[in-house]
């Protein structure tokens, strides 16, 4: 893989931490210590980074992961390991960081579905905002919403023919499955930064999958 350059943006060493566990928890130990010596990042093997919220680990370190992931289990088996492990992400932890702590409050749950997720989504945004160098936002449109990232570390530094942020969009669909009280949504990546593109979009419908 080709080294790429550090970007002087940061994820904070829990998210990265997280993301870390969560591949070990879908691929295993070696598996993760085989995409992390693909990633260039063999110093991480057995060395997680601290469980705090520093700004610490690059995008550019983040970026190599995902790119590691496609480049051993090839686009369809990198795509739905990195959607596993986003998913884990949220599971194990960001559904406990401050904006969304009380989405499993009980005033929360009786909210109307289109209120939960008009809350909950950019709840979700501002995590990332606040906490890492990724700016989000969030666009409600007519039967979807637009959940914009205009700093990507999921793809910084990449080149890719399609959307690639797959980890992202996992991530979205297990924080939509939290906020909404179990239910499934479609999450499609429709512009990406290693396309091409000028930011990273996901359309989330707001119809949940039956």
């Amino acid at each position: 893989m080709e080294p790429i350059p550090k970007s002087g943006l940061y994820y904070p060493n829990k998210i990265a931490r997280l993301a870390l566990g969560a591949l070990e928890e879908v691929m295993g130990k070696n598996g993760l210590n085989a995409i992390l010596n693909l990633a260039g990042l063999s110093h991480l093997i057995d060395n997680l980074p601290a469980d705090n919220l520093e700004r610490a680990f690059d995008f550019a370190d983040f970026s190599s992961l995902n790119g590691a992931l496609e480049e051993m289990y090839g686009p369809r088996g990198g795509r739905g390991l990195a959607q596993r492990a986003g998913r884990a992400v949220f599971m194990e932890g960001l559904r406990n960081f401050g904006a969304l702590a009380g989405a499993g409050d009980l005033a929360f749950k009786i909210l109307p579905l289109p209120t939960k997720l008009r809350i909950g989504l950019p709840a979700m945004a501002k995590i990332f905002s606040t906490t890492s160098d990724q700016l989000s936002t969030v666009e409600e449109k007519e039967d979807h919403f637009v959940y914009t990232i205009h700093r990507c570390p999921v793809c910084y530094g990449r080149h890719t023919d399609k959307p690639c942020c797959h980890m992202a969009t996992g991530l979205l669909q297990e924080g939509l499955k939290w906020v909404s009280g179990g239910r499934e949504f479609k999450v499609v990546e429709t512009h990406c930064i290693a396309a091409g593109d000028s930011t990273c979009d996901f359309v989330i419908y707001k119809e949940p999958i039956a």
